[in-house]
Order: structure tokens, then sequence, then C-alpha cells
């Protein structure tokens, strides 16, 4: 998924509601504790007015003086001993908050699961401690009384992309769309309510789920909108819509020439563009979108995070962060708006570079952001039939897909990630852009040892033959388990049944010897992890079809799921140790449920409510009650 291009300009009385909400910390006067389930004081331990069974201070000391100055010298000479002594004597660590009736549940990388009542939380928002049945806690500042419901880590989104899901909350949105003349029609309402856009600008049609059989064209959208440009992403990032005037401003013709790596789409018998541009080729009028002003992305970010965190979504790796994303973020982490956890993958080996310079950043913002690798493309998308097959579409004969980059330059770009330390993420779809992905981790691996944990990001299709080498150099499949309910009919279309025992084999990579970590990639899906679980249990979409699962042997367990939406995916992403579990020393980030998803059928994961979200022992969202419809999986992408 690339990051969206498109400029989406806001009224001044948008933005200015927005700063006016998101205010800096620093400009808000300290507010009470955040509260959960009930919280009260609690009562102080019986010895604590005449030692020192509580936290001990220097400011407790001082009015401990000044109540006994007038005693005797003898007198004052033995507390004077008392003090000094219980100085040197290890201090009763009082944490700040105790929750405790809860049916606490925490996973390790393989899956093995850990199930506690009640746990401690410091004023630093890191866990002190867990405690199961029969376990007597200690005593704390406050107490949160969990009435019985499940805690969980929070969910750690492994492959998204932030500023895309924001700013695609801002433009015309097509996704969930069933037919064209749906889609058109959202367009031209759209159109109306905008009429000083100079650009109509959006994203989210897939031809798949309209049953079009084809891709749509500029004519369809002039029919529309004729006097402005008009630029619509597909649902995956790797194709683009645009209307004839958008093309003629962008000086895309008969003569231009398919640009490496992309493929502009031409109207049949001959060279005219037919309005949909593939890949790289993309490039040609995105290049002449108005990009985002800082306020449009700082708005962007405000509505990614509500979106991420009312999912149960604390972390995300973020795919192919640019430098405008970057700056974004850290306007965020300075104003102390950025409330999610961000590892991020620069898009490019200059951006990354320029972002981290001679090595991965530092955690910044109480472990909230580190740039830490690199995103490398190697193939496109299956929905535009750029993934690189090593036989041809089944549908497309004689198209076997697009190479983004070649094997030189994708050694190259390794390689100058791998000299400074960076992580490698590589996106591969195809067979071909598996195997090639493989070949190059094989051959440069001898010269860059040490922990590693080379990513491929998608791992969609890969031939049999392939999925022993993932167990190798200590590859991380970082997959994303809806896109398999999504493309089914789409994949079996594209690869013919003789190449789908290799496709979104979760399974067969993980008993290969891979690591997994799951996401969404976000906004080409719903970051909704439940409804990631729900699929990856039972390769069943929405409906429950097909009955019992397509190519139900590649399912994974429960446990193995959830490990891979949190330590697993903190383990890719070099953020194990601070957040991923709940585990003393880890940072407090968990979400309140309304079912315990180990005990949840497929049917009832995708029903499973998010009642509150923390993030550093901060409660950050919390429902209001009232239930939300999950969105459907869509057809295929």
């Amino acid at each position: 998924m690339r990051g969206l291009t498109a400029r989406s300009r806001k009224s001044a009385g948008v933005v200015k509601a927005f700063r006016a909400k998101t205010r800096r910390r620093e400009d808000i006067a300290p507010a009470a504790k955040p509260s959960s389930f009930s919280t009260v004081p609690q009562a102080a331990s019986p010895g604590v007015d005449g030692g020192f069974a509580a936290r001990t201070n220097s400011s407790r000391l001082r009015v401990f003086a000044r109540n006994k100055i007038s005693q005797p010298s003898r007198i004052r000479a033995s507390l004077v001993s008392a003090v000094l002594l219980a100085l040197l004597l290890p201090t009763a660590a009082f944490a700040d908050t105790l929750i405790d009736n809860v049916n606490g549940i925490s996973v390790d990388r393989d899956g093995k699961v850990t199930r506690f009542t009640a746990m401690t939380i410091d004023e630093q928002g890191r866990i002190v401690a867990t405690y199961g049945r029969g376990d007597n806690p200690p005593r704390a500042d406050f107490r949160e009384n969990g009435r019985g419901r499940t805690v969980v880590p929070g969910m750690i989104d492994s492959h998204a992309h932030v500023m895309a899901l924001g700013l695609g909350e801002l433009v015309l949105d097509l996704s969930g769309t069933r037919s064209l003349d749906e889609a058109l029609s959202r367009l031209a309402a759209y159109a109306a309510a905008n009429p000083d856009r100079p650009w109509i600008v959006g994203r989210g049609w897939n031809q798949e789920a309209w049953g079009l059989g084809r891709f749509p064209t500029a004519a369809e959208l002039d029919a529309v909108v004729a006097d402005r440009p008009v630029w619509l992403e597909r649902v995956d990032g790797h194709a683009g819509w645009a209307n004839s005037i958008a093309l003629q401003t962008s000086r895309v013709t008969a003569a231009t020439a398919d640009p490496e790596g992309g493929r502009v789409e031409r109207i049949a018998g001959g060279r005219q563009p037919a309005g949909v541009l593939v890949d790289a080729a993309m490039e040609l009028v995105a290049a002449n979108v108005p990009p985002p002003r800082a306020d449009d992305r700082d708005l962007a970010l405000h509505e990614a995070q509500e979106l991420l965190i009312e999912h149960g979504v604390t972390a995300v790796a973020d795919m192919g962060t640019s430098i405008e994303d970057w700056m974004t973020f850290r306007r965020a982490g300075d104003a102390g708006r950025l409330r999610i956890r961000i590892m991020a993958y620069a898009s490019s080996v200059p951006e990354m570079l320029l972002i981290g310079g001679s090595g991965p950043t530092q955690w910044l913002y109480q472990d909230r952001l580190r740039m830490g690798g690199i995103k490398l493309y190697l193939d496109g998308a299956l929905g535009s039939r750029g993934a690189k097959l090593k036989s041809a579409y089944a549908d497309d004969p004689g198209n076997t897909g697009l190479w983004q980059t070649d094997g030189t330059a994708l050694r190259n770009n390794i390689s100058r990630a791998a000299m400074e330390g960076y992580q490698v993420a590589i996106h591969a779809i195809g067979d071909a852009a598996n195997a090639e992905a493989l070949n190059a981790i094989e051959e440069l691996s001898p010269d860059y040892s040490g922990d590693r944990r080379w990513r491929i990001e998608h791992a969609q299709v890969v031939d049999p033959a392939d999925i022993p080498r993932f167990g190798q150099h200590g590859i991380i499949a970082s997959m994303q388990p809806v896109h398999q309910t999504s493309d089914r009919l789409m994949a079996e279309a594209r690869l013919g049944p003789e190449r789908l025992d290799g496709a979104y084999a979760w399974r067969s990579i993980h008993a290969a010897g891979a690591p997994l970590a799951f996401g969404s990639d976000a906004p080409v899906e719903a970051p909704d992890p439940f409804a990631g679980m729900a699929v990856a249990i039972s390769r069943e979409d929405e409906k429950g079809e097909p009955f019992g699962g397509w190519h139900p042997l590649e399912t994974v367990t429960r446990e193995q799921a959830l490990a891979a939406y949190t330590a697993g995916a903190a383990f890719a992403g070099f953020a194990e140790g601070k957040f991923g579990r709940l585990m003393p020393g880890e940072r407090a980030d968990f979400l309140v449920l309304d079912a315990d998803p180990l005990m949840a059928s497929p049917a009832d994961l995708r029903r499973i409510r998010v009642l509150e979200t923390w993030i550093g022992g901060e409660k950050v969202y919390d429902a209001d009650g009232e239930r939300t419809e999950r969105p459907a999986d869509a057809p295929g992408r």
C-alpha cells in the first residue's frame, strides 16, 4: 500500500476546532487520575502513621520533623536515628494503581498464555506485577475494580499506513461501494458539496466488489465531473482512476510510455489512456495533485488515532513513512497529542537517512515513536494484476505482473539499510516476488550477521517449494488475515486452482519456523484486530463462508493469532520488553473487552466490543455503550 498523495483542504473552522480539541498537554491543568471500572483511593495501611510501611519521601519527613520539633533532645535523637535507619533500609514499594477482579490474559510469542486476576501499575505507566488467584496484591494509591471483565494487551497492527488512514477520512471515500453507479453517485454528491475544491481526491474503489470485470474509465468519471480534475486511488493503493481533465493536466497521452514498474491502461485497440494507471504509472497524475498542508496532516493523524484506539489498536508498524509523515508525528509528540505507539519504516533510503541518520532513532515520547527500518517494494497487488507471478495470471494470459524494484536495486537498498543497522521490510505479494525476497535475504545474510529480523510484508502467494525457506535467517512473516477473505474469489480467478496451496499460508509458513506478525494494511482493510483473529482461526468471512473455511489447513490457533497481534508483533518491530505483553516492566497498554477472545467463536470474535483502551496506564478510549456494527469484509481487493 502506498501512502495517499492527495490533498485534503479542511475549512478553517474545522482546523480551529481540531486545535481546540487537541490542546497541548502542558497548557492543561493536571487532571484527576483517569478512572476505569470504579476507582477509589485505597485506605492507608494500619501502620502508616507510626512507621514507614507506606512509601517514604522527603516531604513526609519534613512534615514529620515539624510536628516533633518540641520534643526533648533525647527523643529527637531517637527520631533522627529512626529516620536515618528507615532511609538506609529498603522502603515498601507501593504501586500507584491496583487493577483487580479482572479476567486478565497475556500471551508470549509462542502462544503460551498467562492468566491473572490483578495487576499493579506505577506512576510511569509501567506494569509492576501481575497476580493470580489466591495472591494478595499490595495496597496502592488507587484501586480499579474490573468487575470480572476481560483484560488483554493492547493490539499491535504490524502493517498499516497511519497517515493514509487519516487522510482517507478527509477525502471522498468510495470504500464499501457495491457498484460503479453507487461510486459515481457518491462522487457526484461529494463534488456538489465541495464546489471550491480544485481537485476531487478520493480513495477506496474496487472494481472486484462492483462485479465489473474490468477497470473503470475516464469517460465514466467525465459523465459526473468534467469541470475539474478527479483522482481516485484504488482500495489497495496500487492503482489510480483519473478523469480526462486530470489526464490532460498531467500530460498523459497516447504518446506517454509506460514507466518502469507501472502501466497505463489503454482504450482497447489503441494507445489512448483509458483512465486507470497502475503502480509506478500513478505518479504521472499523483505528482500534480496538491499535497496536504501541515494542518491537514495534523487533523488526519488525529482521525487515524481515533480510529485505531476505538478498535483497540495501541501500536502500529507504519509502513512507508515519509519525511512529511515523520514531522507530523513529531509535532503531535511535542504537543502531547501522540497517543498510539508508532514503529516507523521509511519509504525510501534517502528518507531513512534524513530522519534517522547513521542508525535507527531512539524511542521518543515515552516509547511512542521510533524510526527503525525501511519499507522496500518488490511488486504490486493482485487486484490490479501488479503482483509479480512466476507464470502468467490465469485471467490475463501474457501478464505476469510488475516489478517495482529490480534485483540489483533491491540488494543495494537492503545493504544500505543493513550497514546502518536499520531493519528491512520487503513488500512481496506474488510468488515470484516472494522468491526474489528470499533469494536476496539468503545472499546477503552472511554479510550482515546479528539479529536482523528481516521482514517480508504480505507474503500472500508463495510457491509451496519456497515455504521452508521462510524458516531460515530469522525471517518474520508480516501477514494480514482479512486479506484472505477479501481476496478469496479474486485470488481464485487471478491464480487458478494450481497456485492456491501457497496462498495466505499462515500455518505452513509458521510451521516452517517463521514468526508471524499480523496486521490490517489499513486503510486497505479496517484496522480491526478481532475481525483479523476471526479469519485467522477459521478462514471464513463474516457470513461464515465458505463453510468449514477456505483451505482450512492454513488456520492458526486462537493463542497463535493473539500472539501475532501482541507479543509477536512487538518482537517484529524490536519493541519486545517495552510493550506487547502484560508483564512486569512493560508499558501498561491494555484493553477492557466484553468477552474472552480465547473462548470466542469466529462470529463472537467479530462481535467483541472494546470497552476501554489504555496506553501507558492512561485511559484513552471509553466506549459510550452503544453497539456499533463492524464493516463486512470486502469481496476482493
